[in-house]
């Protein structure tokens, strides 16, 4: 018996999206709350998250903090990312160009972007639960993370492979 594969639907090729395709994305996403409200749980132990449904080729997270949950300074290698706030508020911090590190809050409906190789960190200052959507292309594999040096400088730390965003590993 042969099978003719040419019937066969293929499946859609992954994409490479930008950050302003990334934000369009978590903008939409955080835009349809009876999509992922119904998901969101809190943890005490840290922050939590779920993977969404997304574009082949790109990893879609709603991650959930509590105060005073966040992440370290890092980078997400050669992914770029954007991530909306959904409810609560955020803080974002970046280093400026003299490696002073600057946070900057931001409100649900804001949207950020994170290139590949800059740095952030995330955190929730604010005593209410905030929820945010993040969008990854290409799929996070590697995270580094950055410490200041004895000299003031920023420096690797340490760098994890990992699927997950944000990973603490």
């Amino acid at each position: 018996m042969t099978v003719d594969l040419s019937t066969r639907p293929t499946p859609p090729a992954p994409v490479t999206l930008g950050v302003d395709e990334l934000s369009a994305l978590t903008r939409e996403i955080a835009a349809r709350t009876a999509l992922w409200r119904p998901l969101v749980r809190f943890q005490q132990s840290g922050r939590w998250w779920t993977r969404l449904d997304g574009p082949p080729g790109v990893d879609v997270w709603l991650l959930t903090w509590l105060q005073s949950q966040g992440t370290e300074l890092h980078d997400h290698g050669s992914s770029s990312a954007a991530f909306t706030i959904a409810a609560g508020t955020l803080t974002e911090i970046r280093p400026d160009r003299d490696g002073r590190l600057v946070p900057r809050q931001f409100r649900a409906g804001r949207t950020q972007t994170v290139a590949p190789g800059e740095l952030h960190d995330v955190v929730n200052t604010w005593s209410e639960p905030a929820v945010s959507i993040h969008a990854y292309s290409v799929p996070l594999t590697r995270m580094t993370y950055w410490a200041r040096a004895a000299d003031g400088t920023l420096v690797p730390s340490r760098t994890v492979e990992t699927d997950e965003p944000e990973s603490q590993a």
